[in-house]
Order: structure tokens, then C-alpha cells, then sequence
């Protein structure tokens, strides 16, 4: 398959944030309309529930009481991703990477703005810290949601690239020393090596 160009990694890394929020926002709306709060539906049990839940903090309902922070950290992550977004092609996998880490952070900074504590007509002090939903649940472990599995895919395969070297343009990183290897050994630098 053929790397993709520029415009083209745009288009496919915007197109795929869209699918993730707007799975992410349906899948929240279904749970609200269907479910009470509290509720848990067996799906494949004993490995998946789906259990409707309200996070008013991070993963694991950490930070409950710093929910502003969270929603400016998504403000900022979401900036970063659009501006790095302008040095993609060549690479469907940072294409594919950066799409669903903006989708991800979309949706649930969609929550903070525009869910209740945030909307509940108090003005600035309770805006930006509205409640997530949460609503997949695996024993022994967080409530989650089709946002933070885009969140967490994207960062593991983010991660996995930057260690392995790959660049938003598709090229590799080489060790200086690789690429002192690769340079072609001209006259005068036969002599400088011989002088020293």
C-alpha cells in the first residue's frame, strides 16, 4: 500500500476523529436514553457489562475535584495533535494515530463542556467540568468508554512509533552512527582519519 500524501493524511486522520467522537457521543446518548445510572447489563459475561457511570475526574475517578484541569489539558492536547497534524505524510500510521487521539479527546472533552455539572447555569465556576460517561466494564478493572479505548489505542501506537523512530513523514530516525557508516569515505577523509 502506498503512503499517503499530505492532503490525503489530512483528510483520513480528520475523517477518522469524526467516527471516533461521533461513535463516541452515540454509544453515550444510547447508555443515557436506555440505562439508569448505576445500572449494569450483562453482555459476555463474566468479561464484559455494560455499567452506566458518571466521572467526574480522570481514570479511575481520580482527580475529582480538578476536573477544570483535565478539560484544559484536552484544550491542549487538541491543539498539539492539529498542529502536528500539518507535518503528516507518508505515514498511515501516524495518520491513523493522530485521527483517533483527536476523536478520543473530542468526545470527552465534548462531556466537560456540554454535560451537566458543566451546563448547569452557575457560569464560569462549574464550566468545563462536566461528568464523562462511562459505560464498558471489565471485571477488575475502570468503566471506560469508546473515547478513552480510542485515547489509549492511539497513545500505545504513538509511543510504539516514536520508539521505533518512525517520523510523521514516514522516513526513520538513524543513530548518527548508522548514518557515518552509510557516508561514502572520500580521499580527504581517508587522509584526516590518518593524520590523527
Amino acid at each position: 500500500m502506498r503512503n499517503p500524501s499530505r492532503r490525503t493524511a489530512l483528510i483520513v486522520a480528520a475523517a477518522l476523529a469524526v467516527f471516533a467522537w461521533a461513535a463516541d457521543q452515540l454509544t453515550k446518548v444510547w447508555v443515557e436514553t436506555t440505562m439508569t445510572l448505576g445500572e449494569q447489563t450483562e453482555v459476555l459475561p463474566p468479561v464484559l457489562y455494560w455499567r452506566y457511570h458518571l466521572n467526574p475526574g480522570a481514570a479511575f475517578s481520580m482527580g475529582t475535584d480538578y476536573t477544570w484541569i483535565f478539560t484544559l489539558i484536552m484544550i491542549v492536547v487538541l491543539a498539539y495533535v492539529a498542529l502536528k497534524s500539518r507535518q503528516l505524510g507518508g505515514s498511515w500510521l501516524w495518520t491513523l494515530g493522530l485521527g483517533g487521539l483527536a476523536g478520543g479527546v473530542a468526545g470527552n472533552l465534548t462531556d466537560r463542556i456540554f454535560r451537566a455539572p458543566s451546563m448547569n447555569g452557575e457560569g464560569i465556576s462549574t464550566f468545563g467540568q462536566g461528568h464523562v460517561v462511562d459505560f464498558i466494564a471489565v471485571p477488575n478493572f475502570a468503566i471506560f468508554n469508546i473515547a478513552d479505548s480510542f485515547i489509549v489505542c492511539s497513545i500505545i501506537g504513538i509511543c510504539t512509533m516514536m520508539l521505533f523512530g518512525l517520523n510523521l513523514d514516514g522516513t526513520r530516525e538513524t543513530s548518527e552512527k548508522n548514518a557515518d557508516a552509510d557516508k561514502p569515505k572520500t580521499a580527504t577523509t581517508d587522509a584526516a582519519e590518518t593524520d590523527i
